[in-house]
């Protein structure tokens, strides 16, 4: 009982998800939510309150654009995709405290959290697999 208990703690002091995020911003947590995909992903449409930094870019730019001290949230694609994990490693290693949105932007879209591109928000839409979808 006492491995489960440990290991399960653990994991949530490294995971977070879609839902936890979004509760999160709208209580006006402090901390960045950080989309890791690259431009064209990120120009096809994002998470409404997150910053663009390419898992590629961190170790290179995330000292001059994400404070030191902050708290860091990572989503790449999907469950499919590991650049959220590559991300979070990165961040780790700056000395970031660090989690990574399971589900990614895929759940982050499918639960219909807001979501935007430059030309501004984009459709909310609820998929009823993931999402409790009120009439």
């Amino acid at each position: 009982m006492t491995d489960a208990l440990a290991y399960f703690s653990r994991k949530l002091q490294h995971e977070t998800d879609a839902s936890d995020v979004y509760e999160a911003q709208r209580n006006g947590d402090r901390f960045v939510l950080v989309d890791v995909r690259s431009d064209e992903a990120w120009a096809q449409g994002h998470a409404v309150g997150a910053v663009h930094l390419p898992h590629r870019d961190i170790a290179a730019r995330a000292g001059e654009e994400i404070a030191p001290g902050l708290d860091v949230v990572v989503y790449c694609w999907s469950p499919g995709c590991n650049g959220g994990t590559r991300a979070a490693v990165e961040f780790a290693k700056l000395g970031y405290r660090v989690r990574e949105m399971i589900g990614g932007f895929e759940y982050w879209a499918r639960e219909g959290y807001p979501v935007a591109n430059a030309h501004g928000p984009l459709p909310r839409t609820y998929d009823p697999l993931v999402a409790l979808v009120r009439s």
